[in-house]
């Protein structure tokens, strides 16, 4: 039996037999494998989260009542479920589906979300606008247990107490993040988990829900609660805890939800255990490895990625200083450190979800003599932005930020960009900025980087090493002092016009100077800002004085960007020379791939040389 169709609505779920739901599930986990398997996207934790969302979908209504995924890993099921079936196989492709839940997507969709941590304190916003307008909604937080370890949600449970309002926290157990949960709050949940006289709660809760008299389970589970119960820190927060239960048992979650939402008394957490990537054999064996699929079109190249090769490089260096320690938080996957915490298993340290702790600890073990490198993509370093000013750059420590994921970044969507990077952190006092473009470039501004004495932020992009190596292998050794970090790269010369880009944006400008002159235009020189922050001042004007036009090309926002600081160096000149300038525009960048991106935001070579004839 086929139950989805293309107009199956969330409220076909409730006609559906409680013994048919499995065959429900199956149905639903096939699609998720099918299209994410083509289109790339979250796949082990959207899996596992099957069941949990079909129960609750059966008892709340995902209009009225606000349910707030974290992140949004996990929400695959609902989309499909709440009247976008027919849309699921546009998942991450431009126009379709975003892979994170979004308001404009759906009236079931209640907050944007793609950063961890968020749902509790939205749900609790949500909870107290229900009261003040005196609304009738249930309010339900997703949140998963890694996100839950992280600042955010814990001062959001802090919160509950204080702002004293009904609030349903939907806690899905599945042991992992994205790689393995790490810290003491995994270990409460586990001892939780394994408390087999507590467990008996859930056979009272199912004893009084049959009987109908829901009311009556405070009295049952106070007088539980004293004789069995481990202590627990929800309890302390006044947020009464709930669980665990099997999260793969539909008819069970129904009883939960439906409890839930009827207990007045005060916000209650709902600890459901499940199985990530559940339906799928690898992904429930390897876990890790099936958290993100990329899409089926991605799959085919061997080259090497910037990730890989940026954390091999650093590798070298740790195999011949002992100081040096890696720090990354819940991506080790991603970010390529896996053989690093094989071969230095005691300077390797993944904190969780909780960026705004790692870069502190980072400048702690700085201070304290170690050489920490911090690896972290672009998006998520937005999430400690006081910390690399405030306990990082104001004290001058020496801390390299290696940035994964500069850039645009496409299918994973607006949540996820790259983009602002440069532009804040050219405000930072002590930092410099580099953007390398090739392996040569990457492996020596990480050798410079190895000597420094104040901080260092190395960007690079998703996907990739380019083929085309740039510079000869004899303009870069491993020795610190063999390049000049002062000096912007010329790496091809040229007259009337000059073209600017760092790290994926060279590439582009060099293809732009090689189409130039098949058009029989005057042929630009190119340049390479190895360096974005400081910029050279002689070697500017050095280019200024040579050319009527200069170009900057880059993957940033414009405002704040390269170009910006470009434009400010001619003004201070005194040239009468022009400036244009390419790179993303105010706007949010939605989900699309990479190419399509680029030329929505005219970073190509046709764009490039249509908009600077009339100026050559």
């Amino acid at each position: 039996m086929n139950f989805l169709h293309e107009d199956f609505s969330y409220r076909d779920l409730k006609n559906i037999l409680p013994d048919d739901l499995p065959e429900l599930a199956s149905e639903v986990r096939k699609l998720i494998i099918n299209v994410v398997n083509e289109n790339g996207g979250h796949l082990g934790s959207s899996l596992g989260a099957v069941d949990l969302i079909i129960a609750m979908l059966r008892r709340f209504d995902p209009v009225n009542d606000k349910i707030i995924f974290d992140v949004g890993h996990q929400s695959y099921a609902y989309k499909i479920l709440t009247d976008r079936f027919d849309r699921f196989n546009t998942l991450r492709q431009k126009g379709g589906l975003a892979g994170f839940p979004r308001m404009s997507e759906s009236p079931c969709d209640h907050f944007n979300t793609g950063h961890s941590s968020t749902s509790i304190s939205a749900a609790l916003g949500y909870a107290k606008a229900r009261d003040l307008l005196n609304e009738q909604r249930n309010v339900i937080a997703f949140i998963g247990d890694a996100a839950l370890i992280n600042g955010l949600a814990l001062e959001a449970l802090n919160y509950v107490q204080e702002i004293n309002t009904k609030l349903i926290i939907v806690l899905n157990d599945n042991k992992h993040s994205i790689s393995n949960r790490v810290g003491g709050f995994s270990t409460m949940l586990a001892r939780l988990s394994a408390n087999k006289n507590y467990n008996k709660l859930k056979a009272a809760i199912k004893e009084y829900a049959s009987e109908g008299v829901a009311k009556k389970l405070e009295a049952v589970r106070d007088q539980i609660k004293n004789l069995v119960k481990p202590e627990n820190m929800f309890d302390d927060l006044d947020i009464n805890y709930w669980g665990p239960f099997d999260g793969h048992d539909i008819a069970s979650c129904e009883t939960i939800f439906e409890l839930a939402k009827n207990y007045d008394a005060k916000p209650v957490l709902l600890h459901f255990l499940t199985q990530k990537g559940k339906g799928l054999k690898e992904a429930e064996q390897d876990p890790t490895k099936y958290h993100q699929v990329a899409p089926l079109s991605s799959r085919k190249s061997a080259t090497q990625s910037w990730s890989n090769a940026a954390s091999a490089i650093v590798e070298e260096l740790a195999a011949k200083d002992e100081r040096i320690v890696c720090l990354t938080a819940a991506m080790s996957t991603g970010v390529k450190l896996e053989n690093f915490r094989k071969n230095f298993k005691s300077r390797f340290f993944d904190v969780g979800i909780a960026e705004s702790h790692m870069l502190t600890m980072a400048a702690g073990m700085a201070a304290g003599g170690l050489k920490p490198w911090v690896f972290i993509y672009s998006t998520f370093l937005q999430r400690a932005m006081d910390q690399l000013m405030h306990d990082i750059a104001l004290q001058n420590l020496p801390v390299v930020l290696m940035i994964d994921r500069a850039g645009l970044v496409g299918e994973d969507g607006d949540t996820h960009q790259g983009l602002l990077d440069v532009s804040w952190c050219r405000a930072v006092p002590n930092l410099k900025i580099y953007a390398p473009c090739d392996y040569n470039s990457l492996k020596a501004v990480i050798n410079h980087a190895a000597n420094c004495t104040s901080p260092i932020m190395i960007r690079y992009p998703r996907g990739n090493l380019p083929e085309r190596v740039i510079y000869n292998d004899n303009n870069f050794t491993s020795h610190a002092d063999s390049l000049n970090f002062n000096a912007i790269n010329e790496i091809a010369n040229g007259n009337q016009w000059a073209l600017l880009g760092h790290g994926v944006t060279t590439h582009l400008l060099l293809d732009v100077r090689a189409e130039a002159e098949r058009q029989g235009l005057p042929v630009p020189a190119v340049y390479d800002l190895l360096r974005l922050k400081p910029l050279d001042d002689d070697i500017l004007n050095n280019i200024f004085n040579k050319f009527k036009l200069i170009v900057t090309a880059e993957e940033n926002y414009l405002a704040g960007g390269i170009g910006e600081a470009i434009a400010a160096k001619i003004l201070d000149s005194n040239n009468n020379i022009k400036l244009k300038r390419f790179g993303i525009s105010d706007m949010c960048v939605a989900h699309a791939s990479i190419a399509e991106q680029r030329e929505e935001f005219g970073l190509t070579v046709n764009n490039i040389i249509d908009s600077c004839k009339n100026y050559i």
